[in-house]
Formats: structure tokens, C-alpha cells, sequence
């Protein structure tokens, strides 16, 4: 564009350099809205970026941890290790549901061995009470 300019004169533009422009007020603030706009995408694009990387995680985790669920109990115990380190003075121990479910079949009666091993008498919370005497 500058070379049909100054070709007529036999001058050849190699290079134009601009310095010390001044940009009307309006127009720096509009361009710095634009960068800040820019920014906060890049910074929502890492973190969903972070997100997706930390749900396939989970994700592999949960399988390996369904697929043995000891392991599911030794992290709980780890765990329990980390809250013990810390020095809390209340800890709250999770039970397995499986022993829920036990304690469910001896209050309606029909755990296995509930009948036998109890001798007719029931706690408050309606749980057979448990002799140490074997049939």
C-alpha cells in the first residue's frame, strides 16, 4: 500500500515503524475490558480443564474401589489415621452398612442365630439381648 504511494517517486518503503501513539481514554479502557474478558475465558478453560482431569480420576478410583471393596476399608482406615495425626478430639467412625444391616435383622428377629443365641429379652432400641451361652 505505502509502495504505490512512493513508487512514483522511486522510493521504496521497506519498513514503517509507529511510535508514541495515543489512544483516546475510552478506547484504552474498552481494549483492557477486552483483555481482562480474555483472561477470565482462559482461566475458565483451565479449570474445567482441571474439573474433567479430576472426574476421570474419580472415576478410575470408584471402579477400582467397586471392584475391591477391602480397599474401599482401607482407605477409610487411612483416613482415620490422617484425623488421628491432626489431633481432633472427636472422631466419628464410619460403620460398614453391612453391619447396619445385621443389627437390622436381629431387631426384626430373623438374623441368623438372633433367636437362638438371645434369650427372649429385648434392649431399648428393640435389638435382642445376647447371652454368651452356645446351643
Amino acid at each position: 500500500m505505502m509502495d504505490e504511494t512512493t513508487e512514483p517517486w522511486g522510493v521504496k518503503v521497506t519498513l514503517v515503524e509507529v511510535k508514541d501513539v495515543e489512544l483516546p481514554e475510552s478506547m484504552r479502557r474498552s481494549m483492557a475490558k477486552e483483555a481482562e474478558a480474555e483472561r477470565e475465558r482462559r482461566a475458565k478453560v483451565v479449570s474445567a480443564k482441571g474439573e474433567l482431569e479430576s472426574a476421570d480420576a474419580l472415576q478410575r478410583a470408584a471402579g477400582l474401589l467397586e471392584a475391591h471393596p477391602s480397599a474401599l476399608r482401607l482407605r477409610e482406615l487411612a483416613t482415620l489415621v490422617e484425623i488421628a495425626a491432626e489431633k481432633n478430639s472427636t472422631i466419628i467412625f464410619p460403620l460398614p452398612v453391612e453391619l447396619r444391616q445385621l443389627f437390622d435383622e436381629f431387631a426384626r428377629g430373623d438374623g441368623r442365630g438372633a433367636a437362638r443365641a438371645g434369650d427372649g429379652r429385648e434392649a431399648a432400641s428393640g435389638v435382642p439381648l445376647l447371652t454368651g451361652q452356645a446351643n
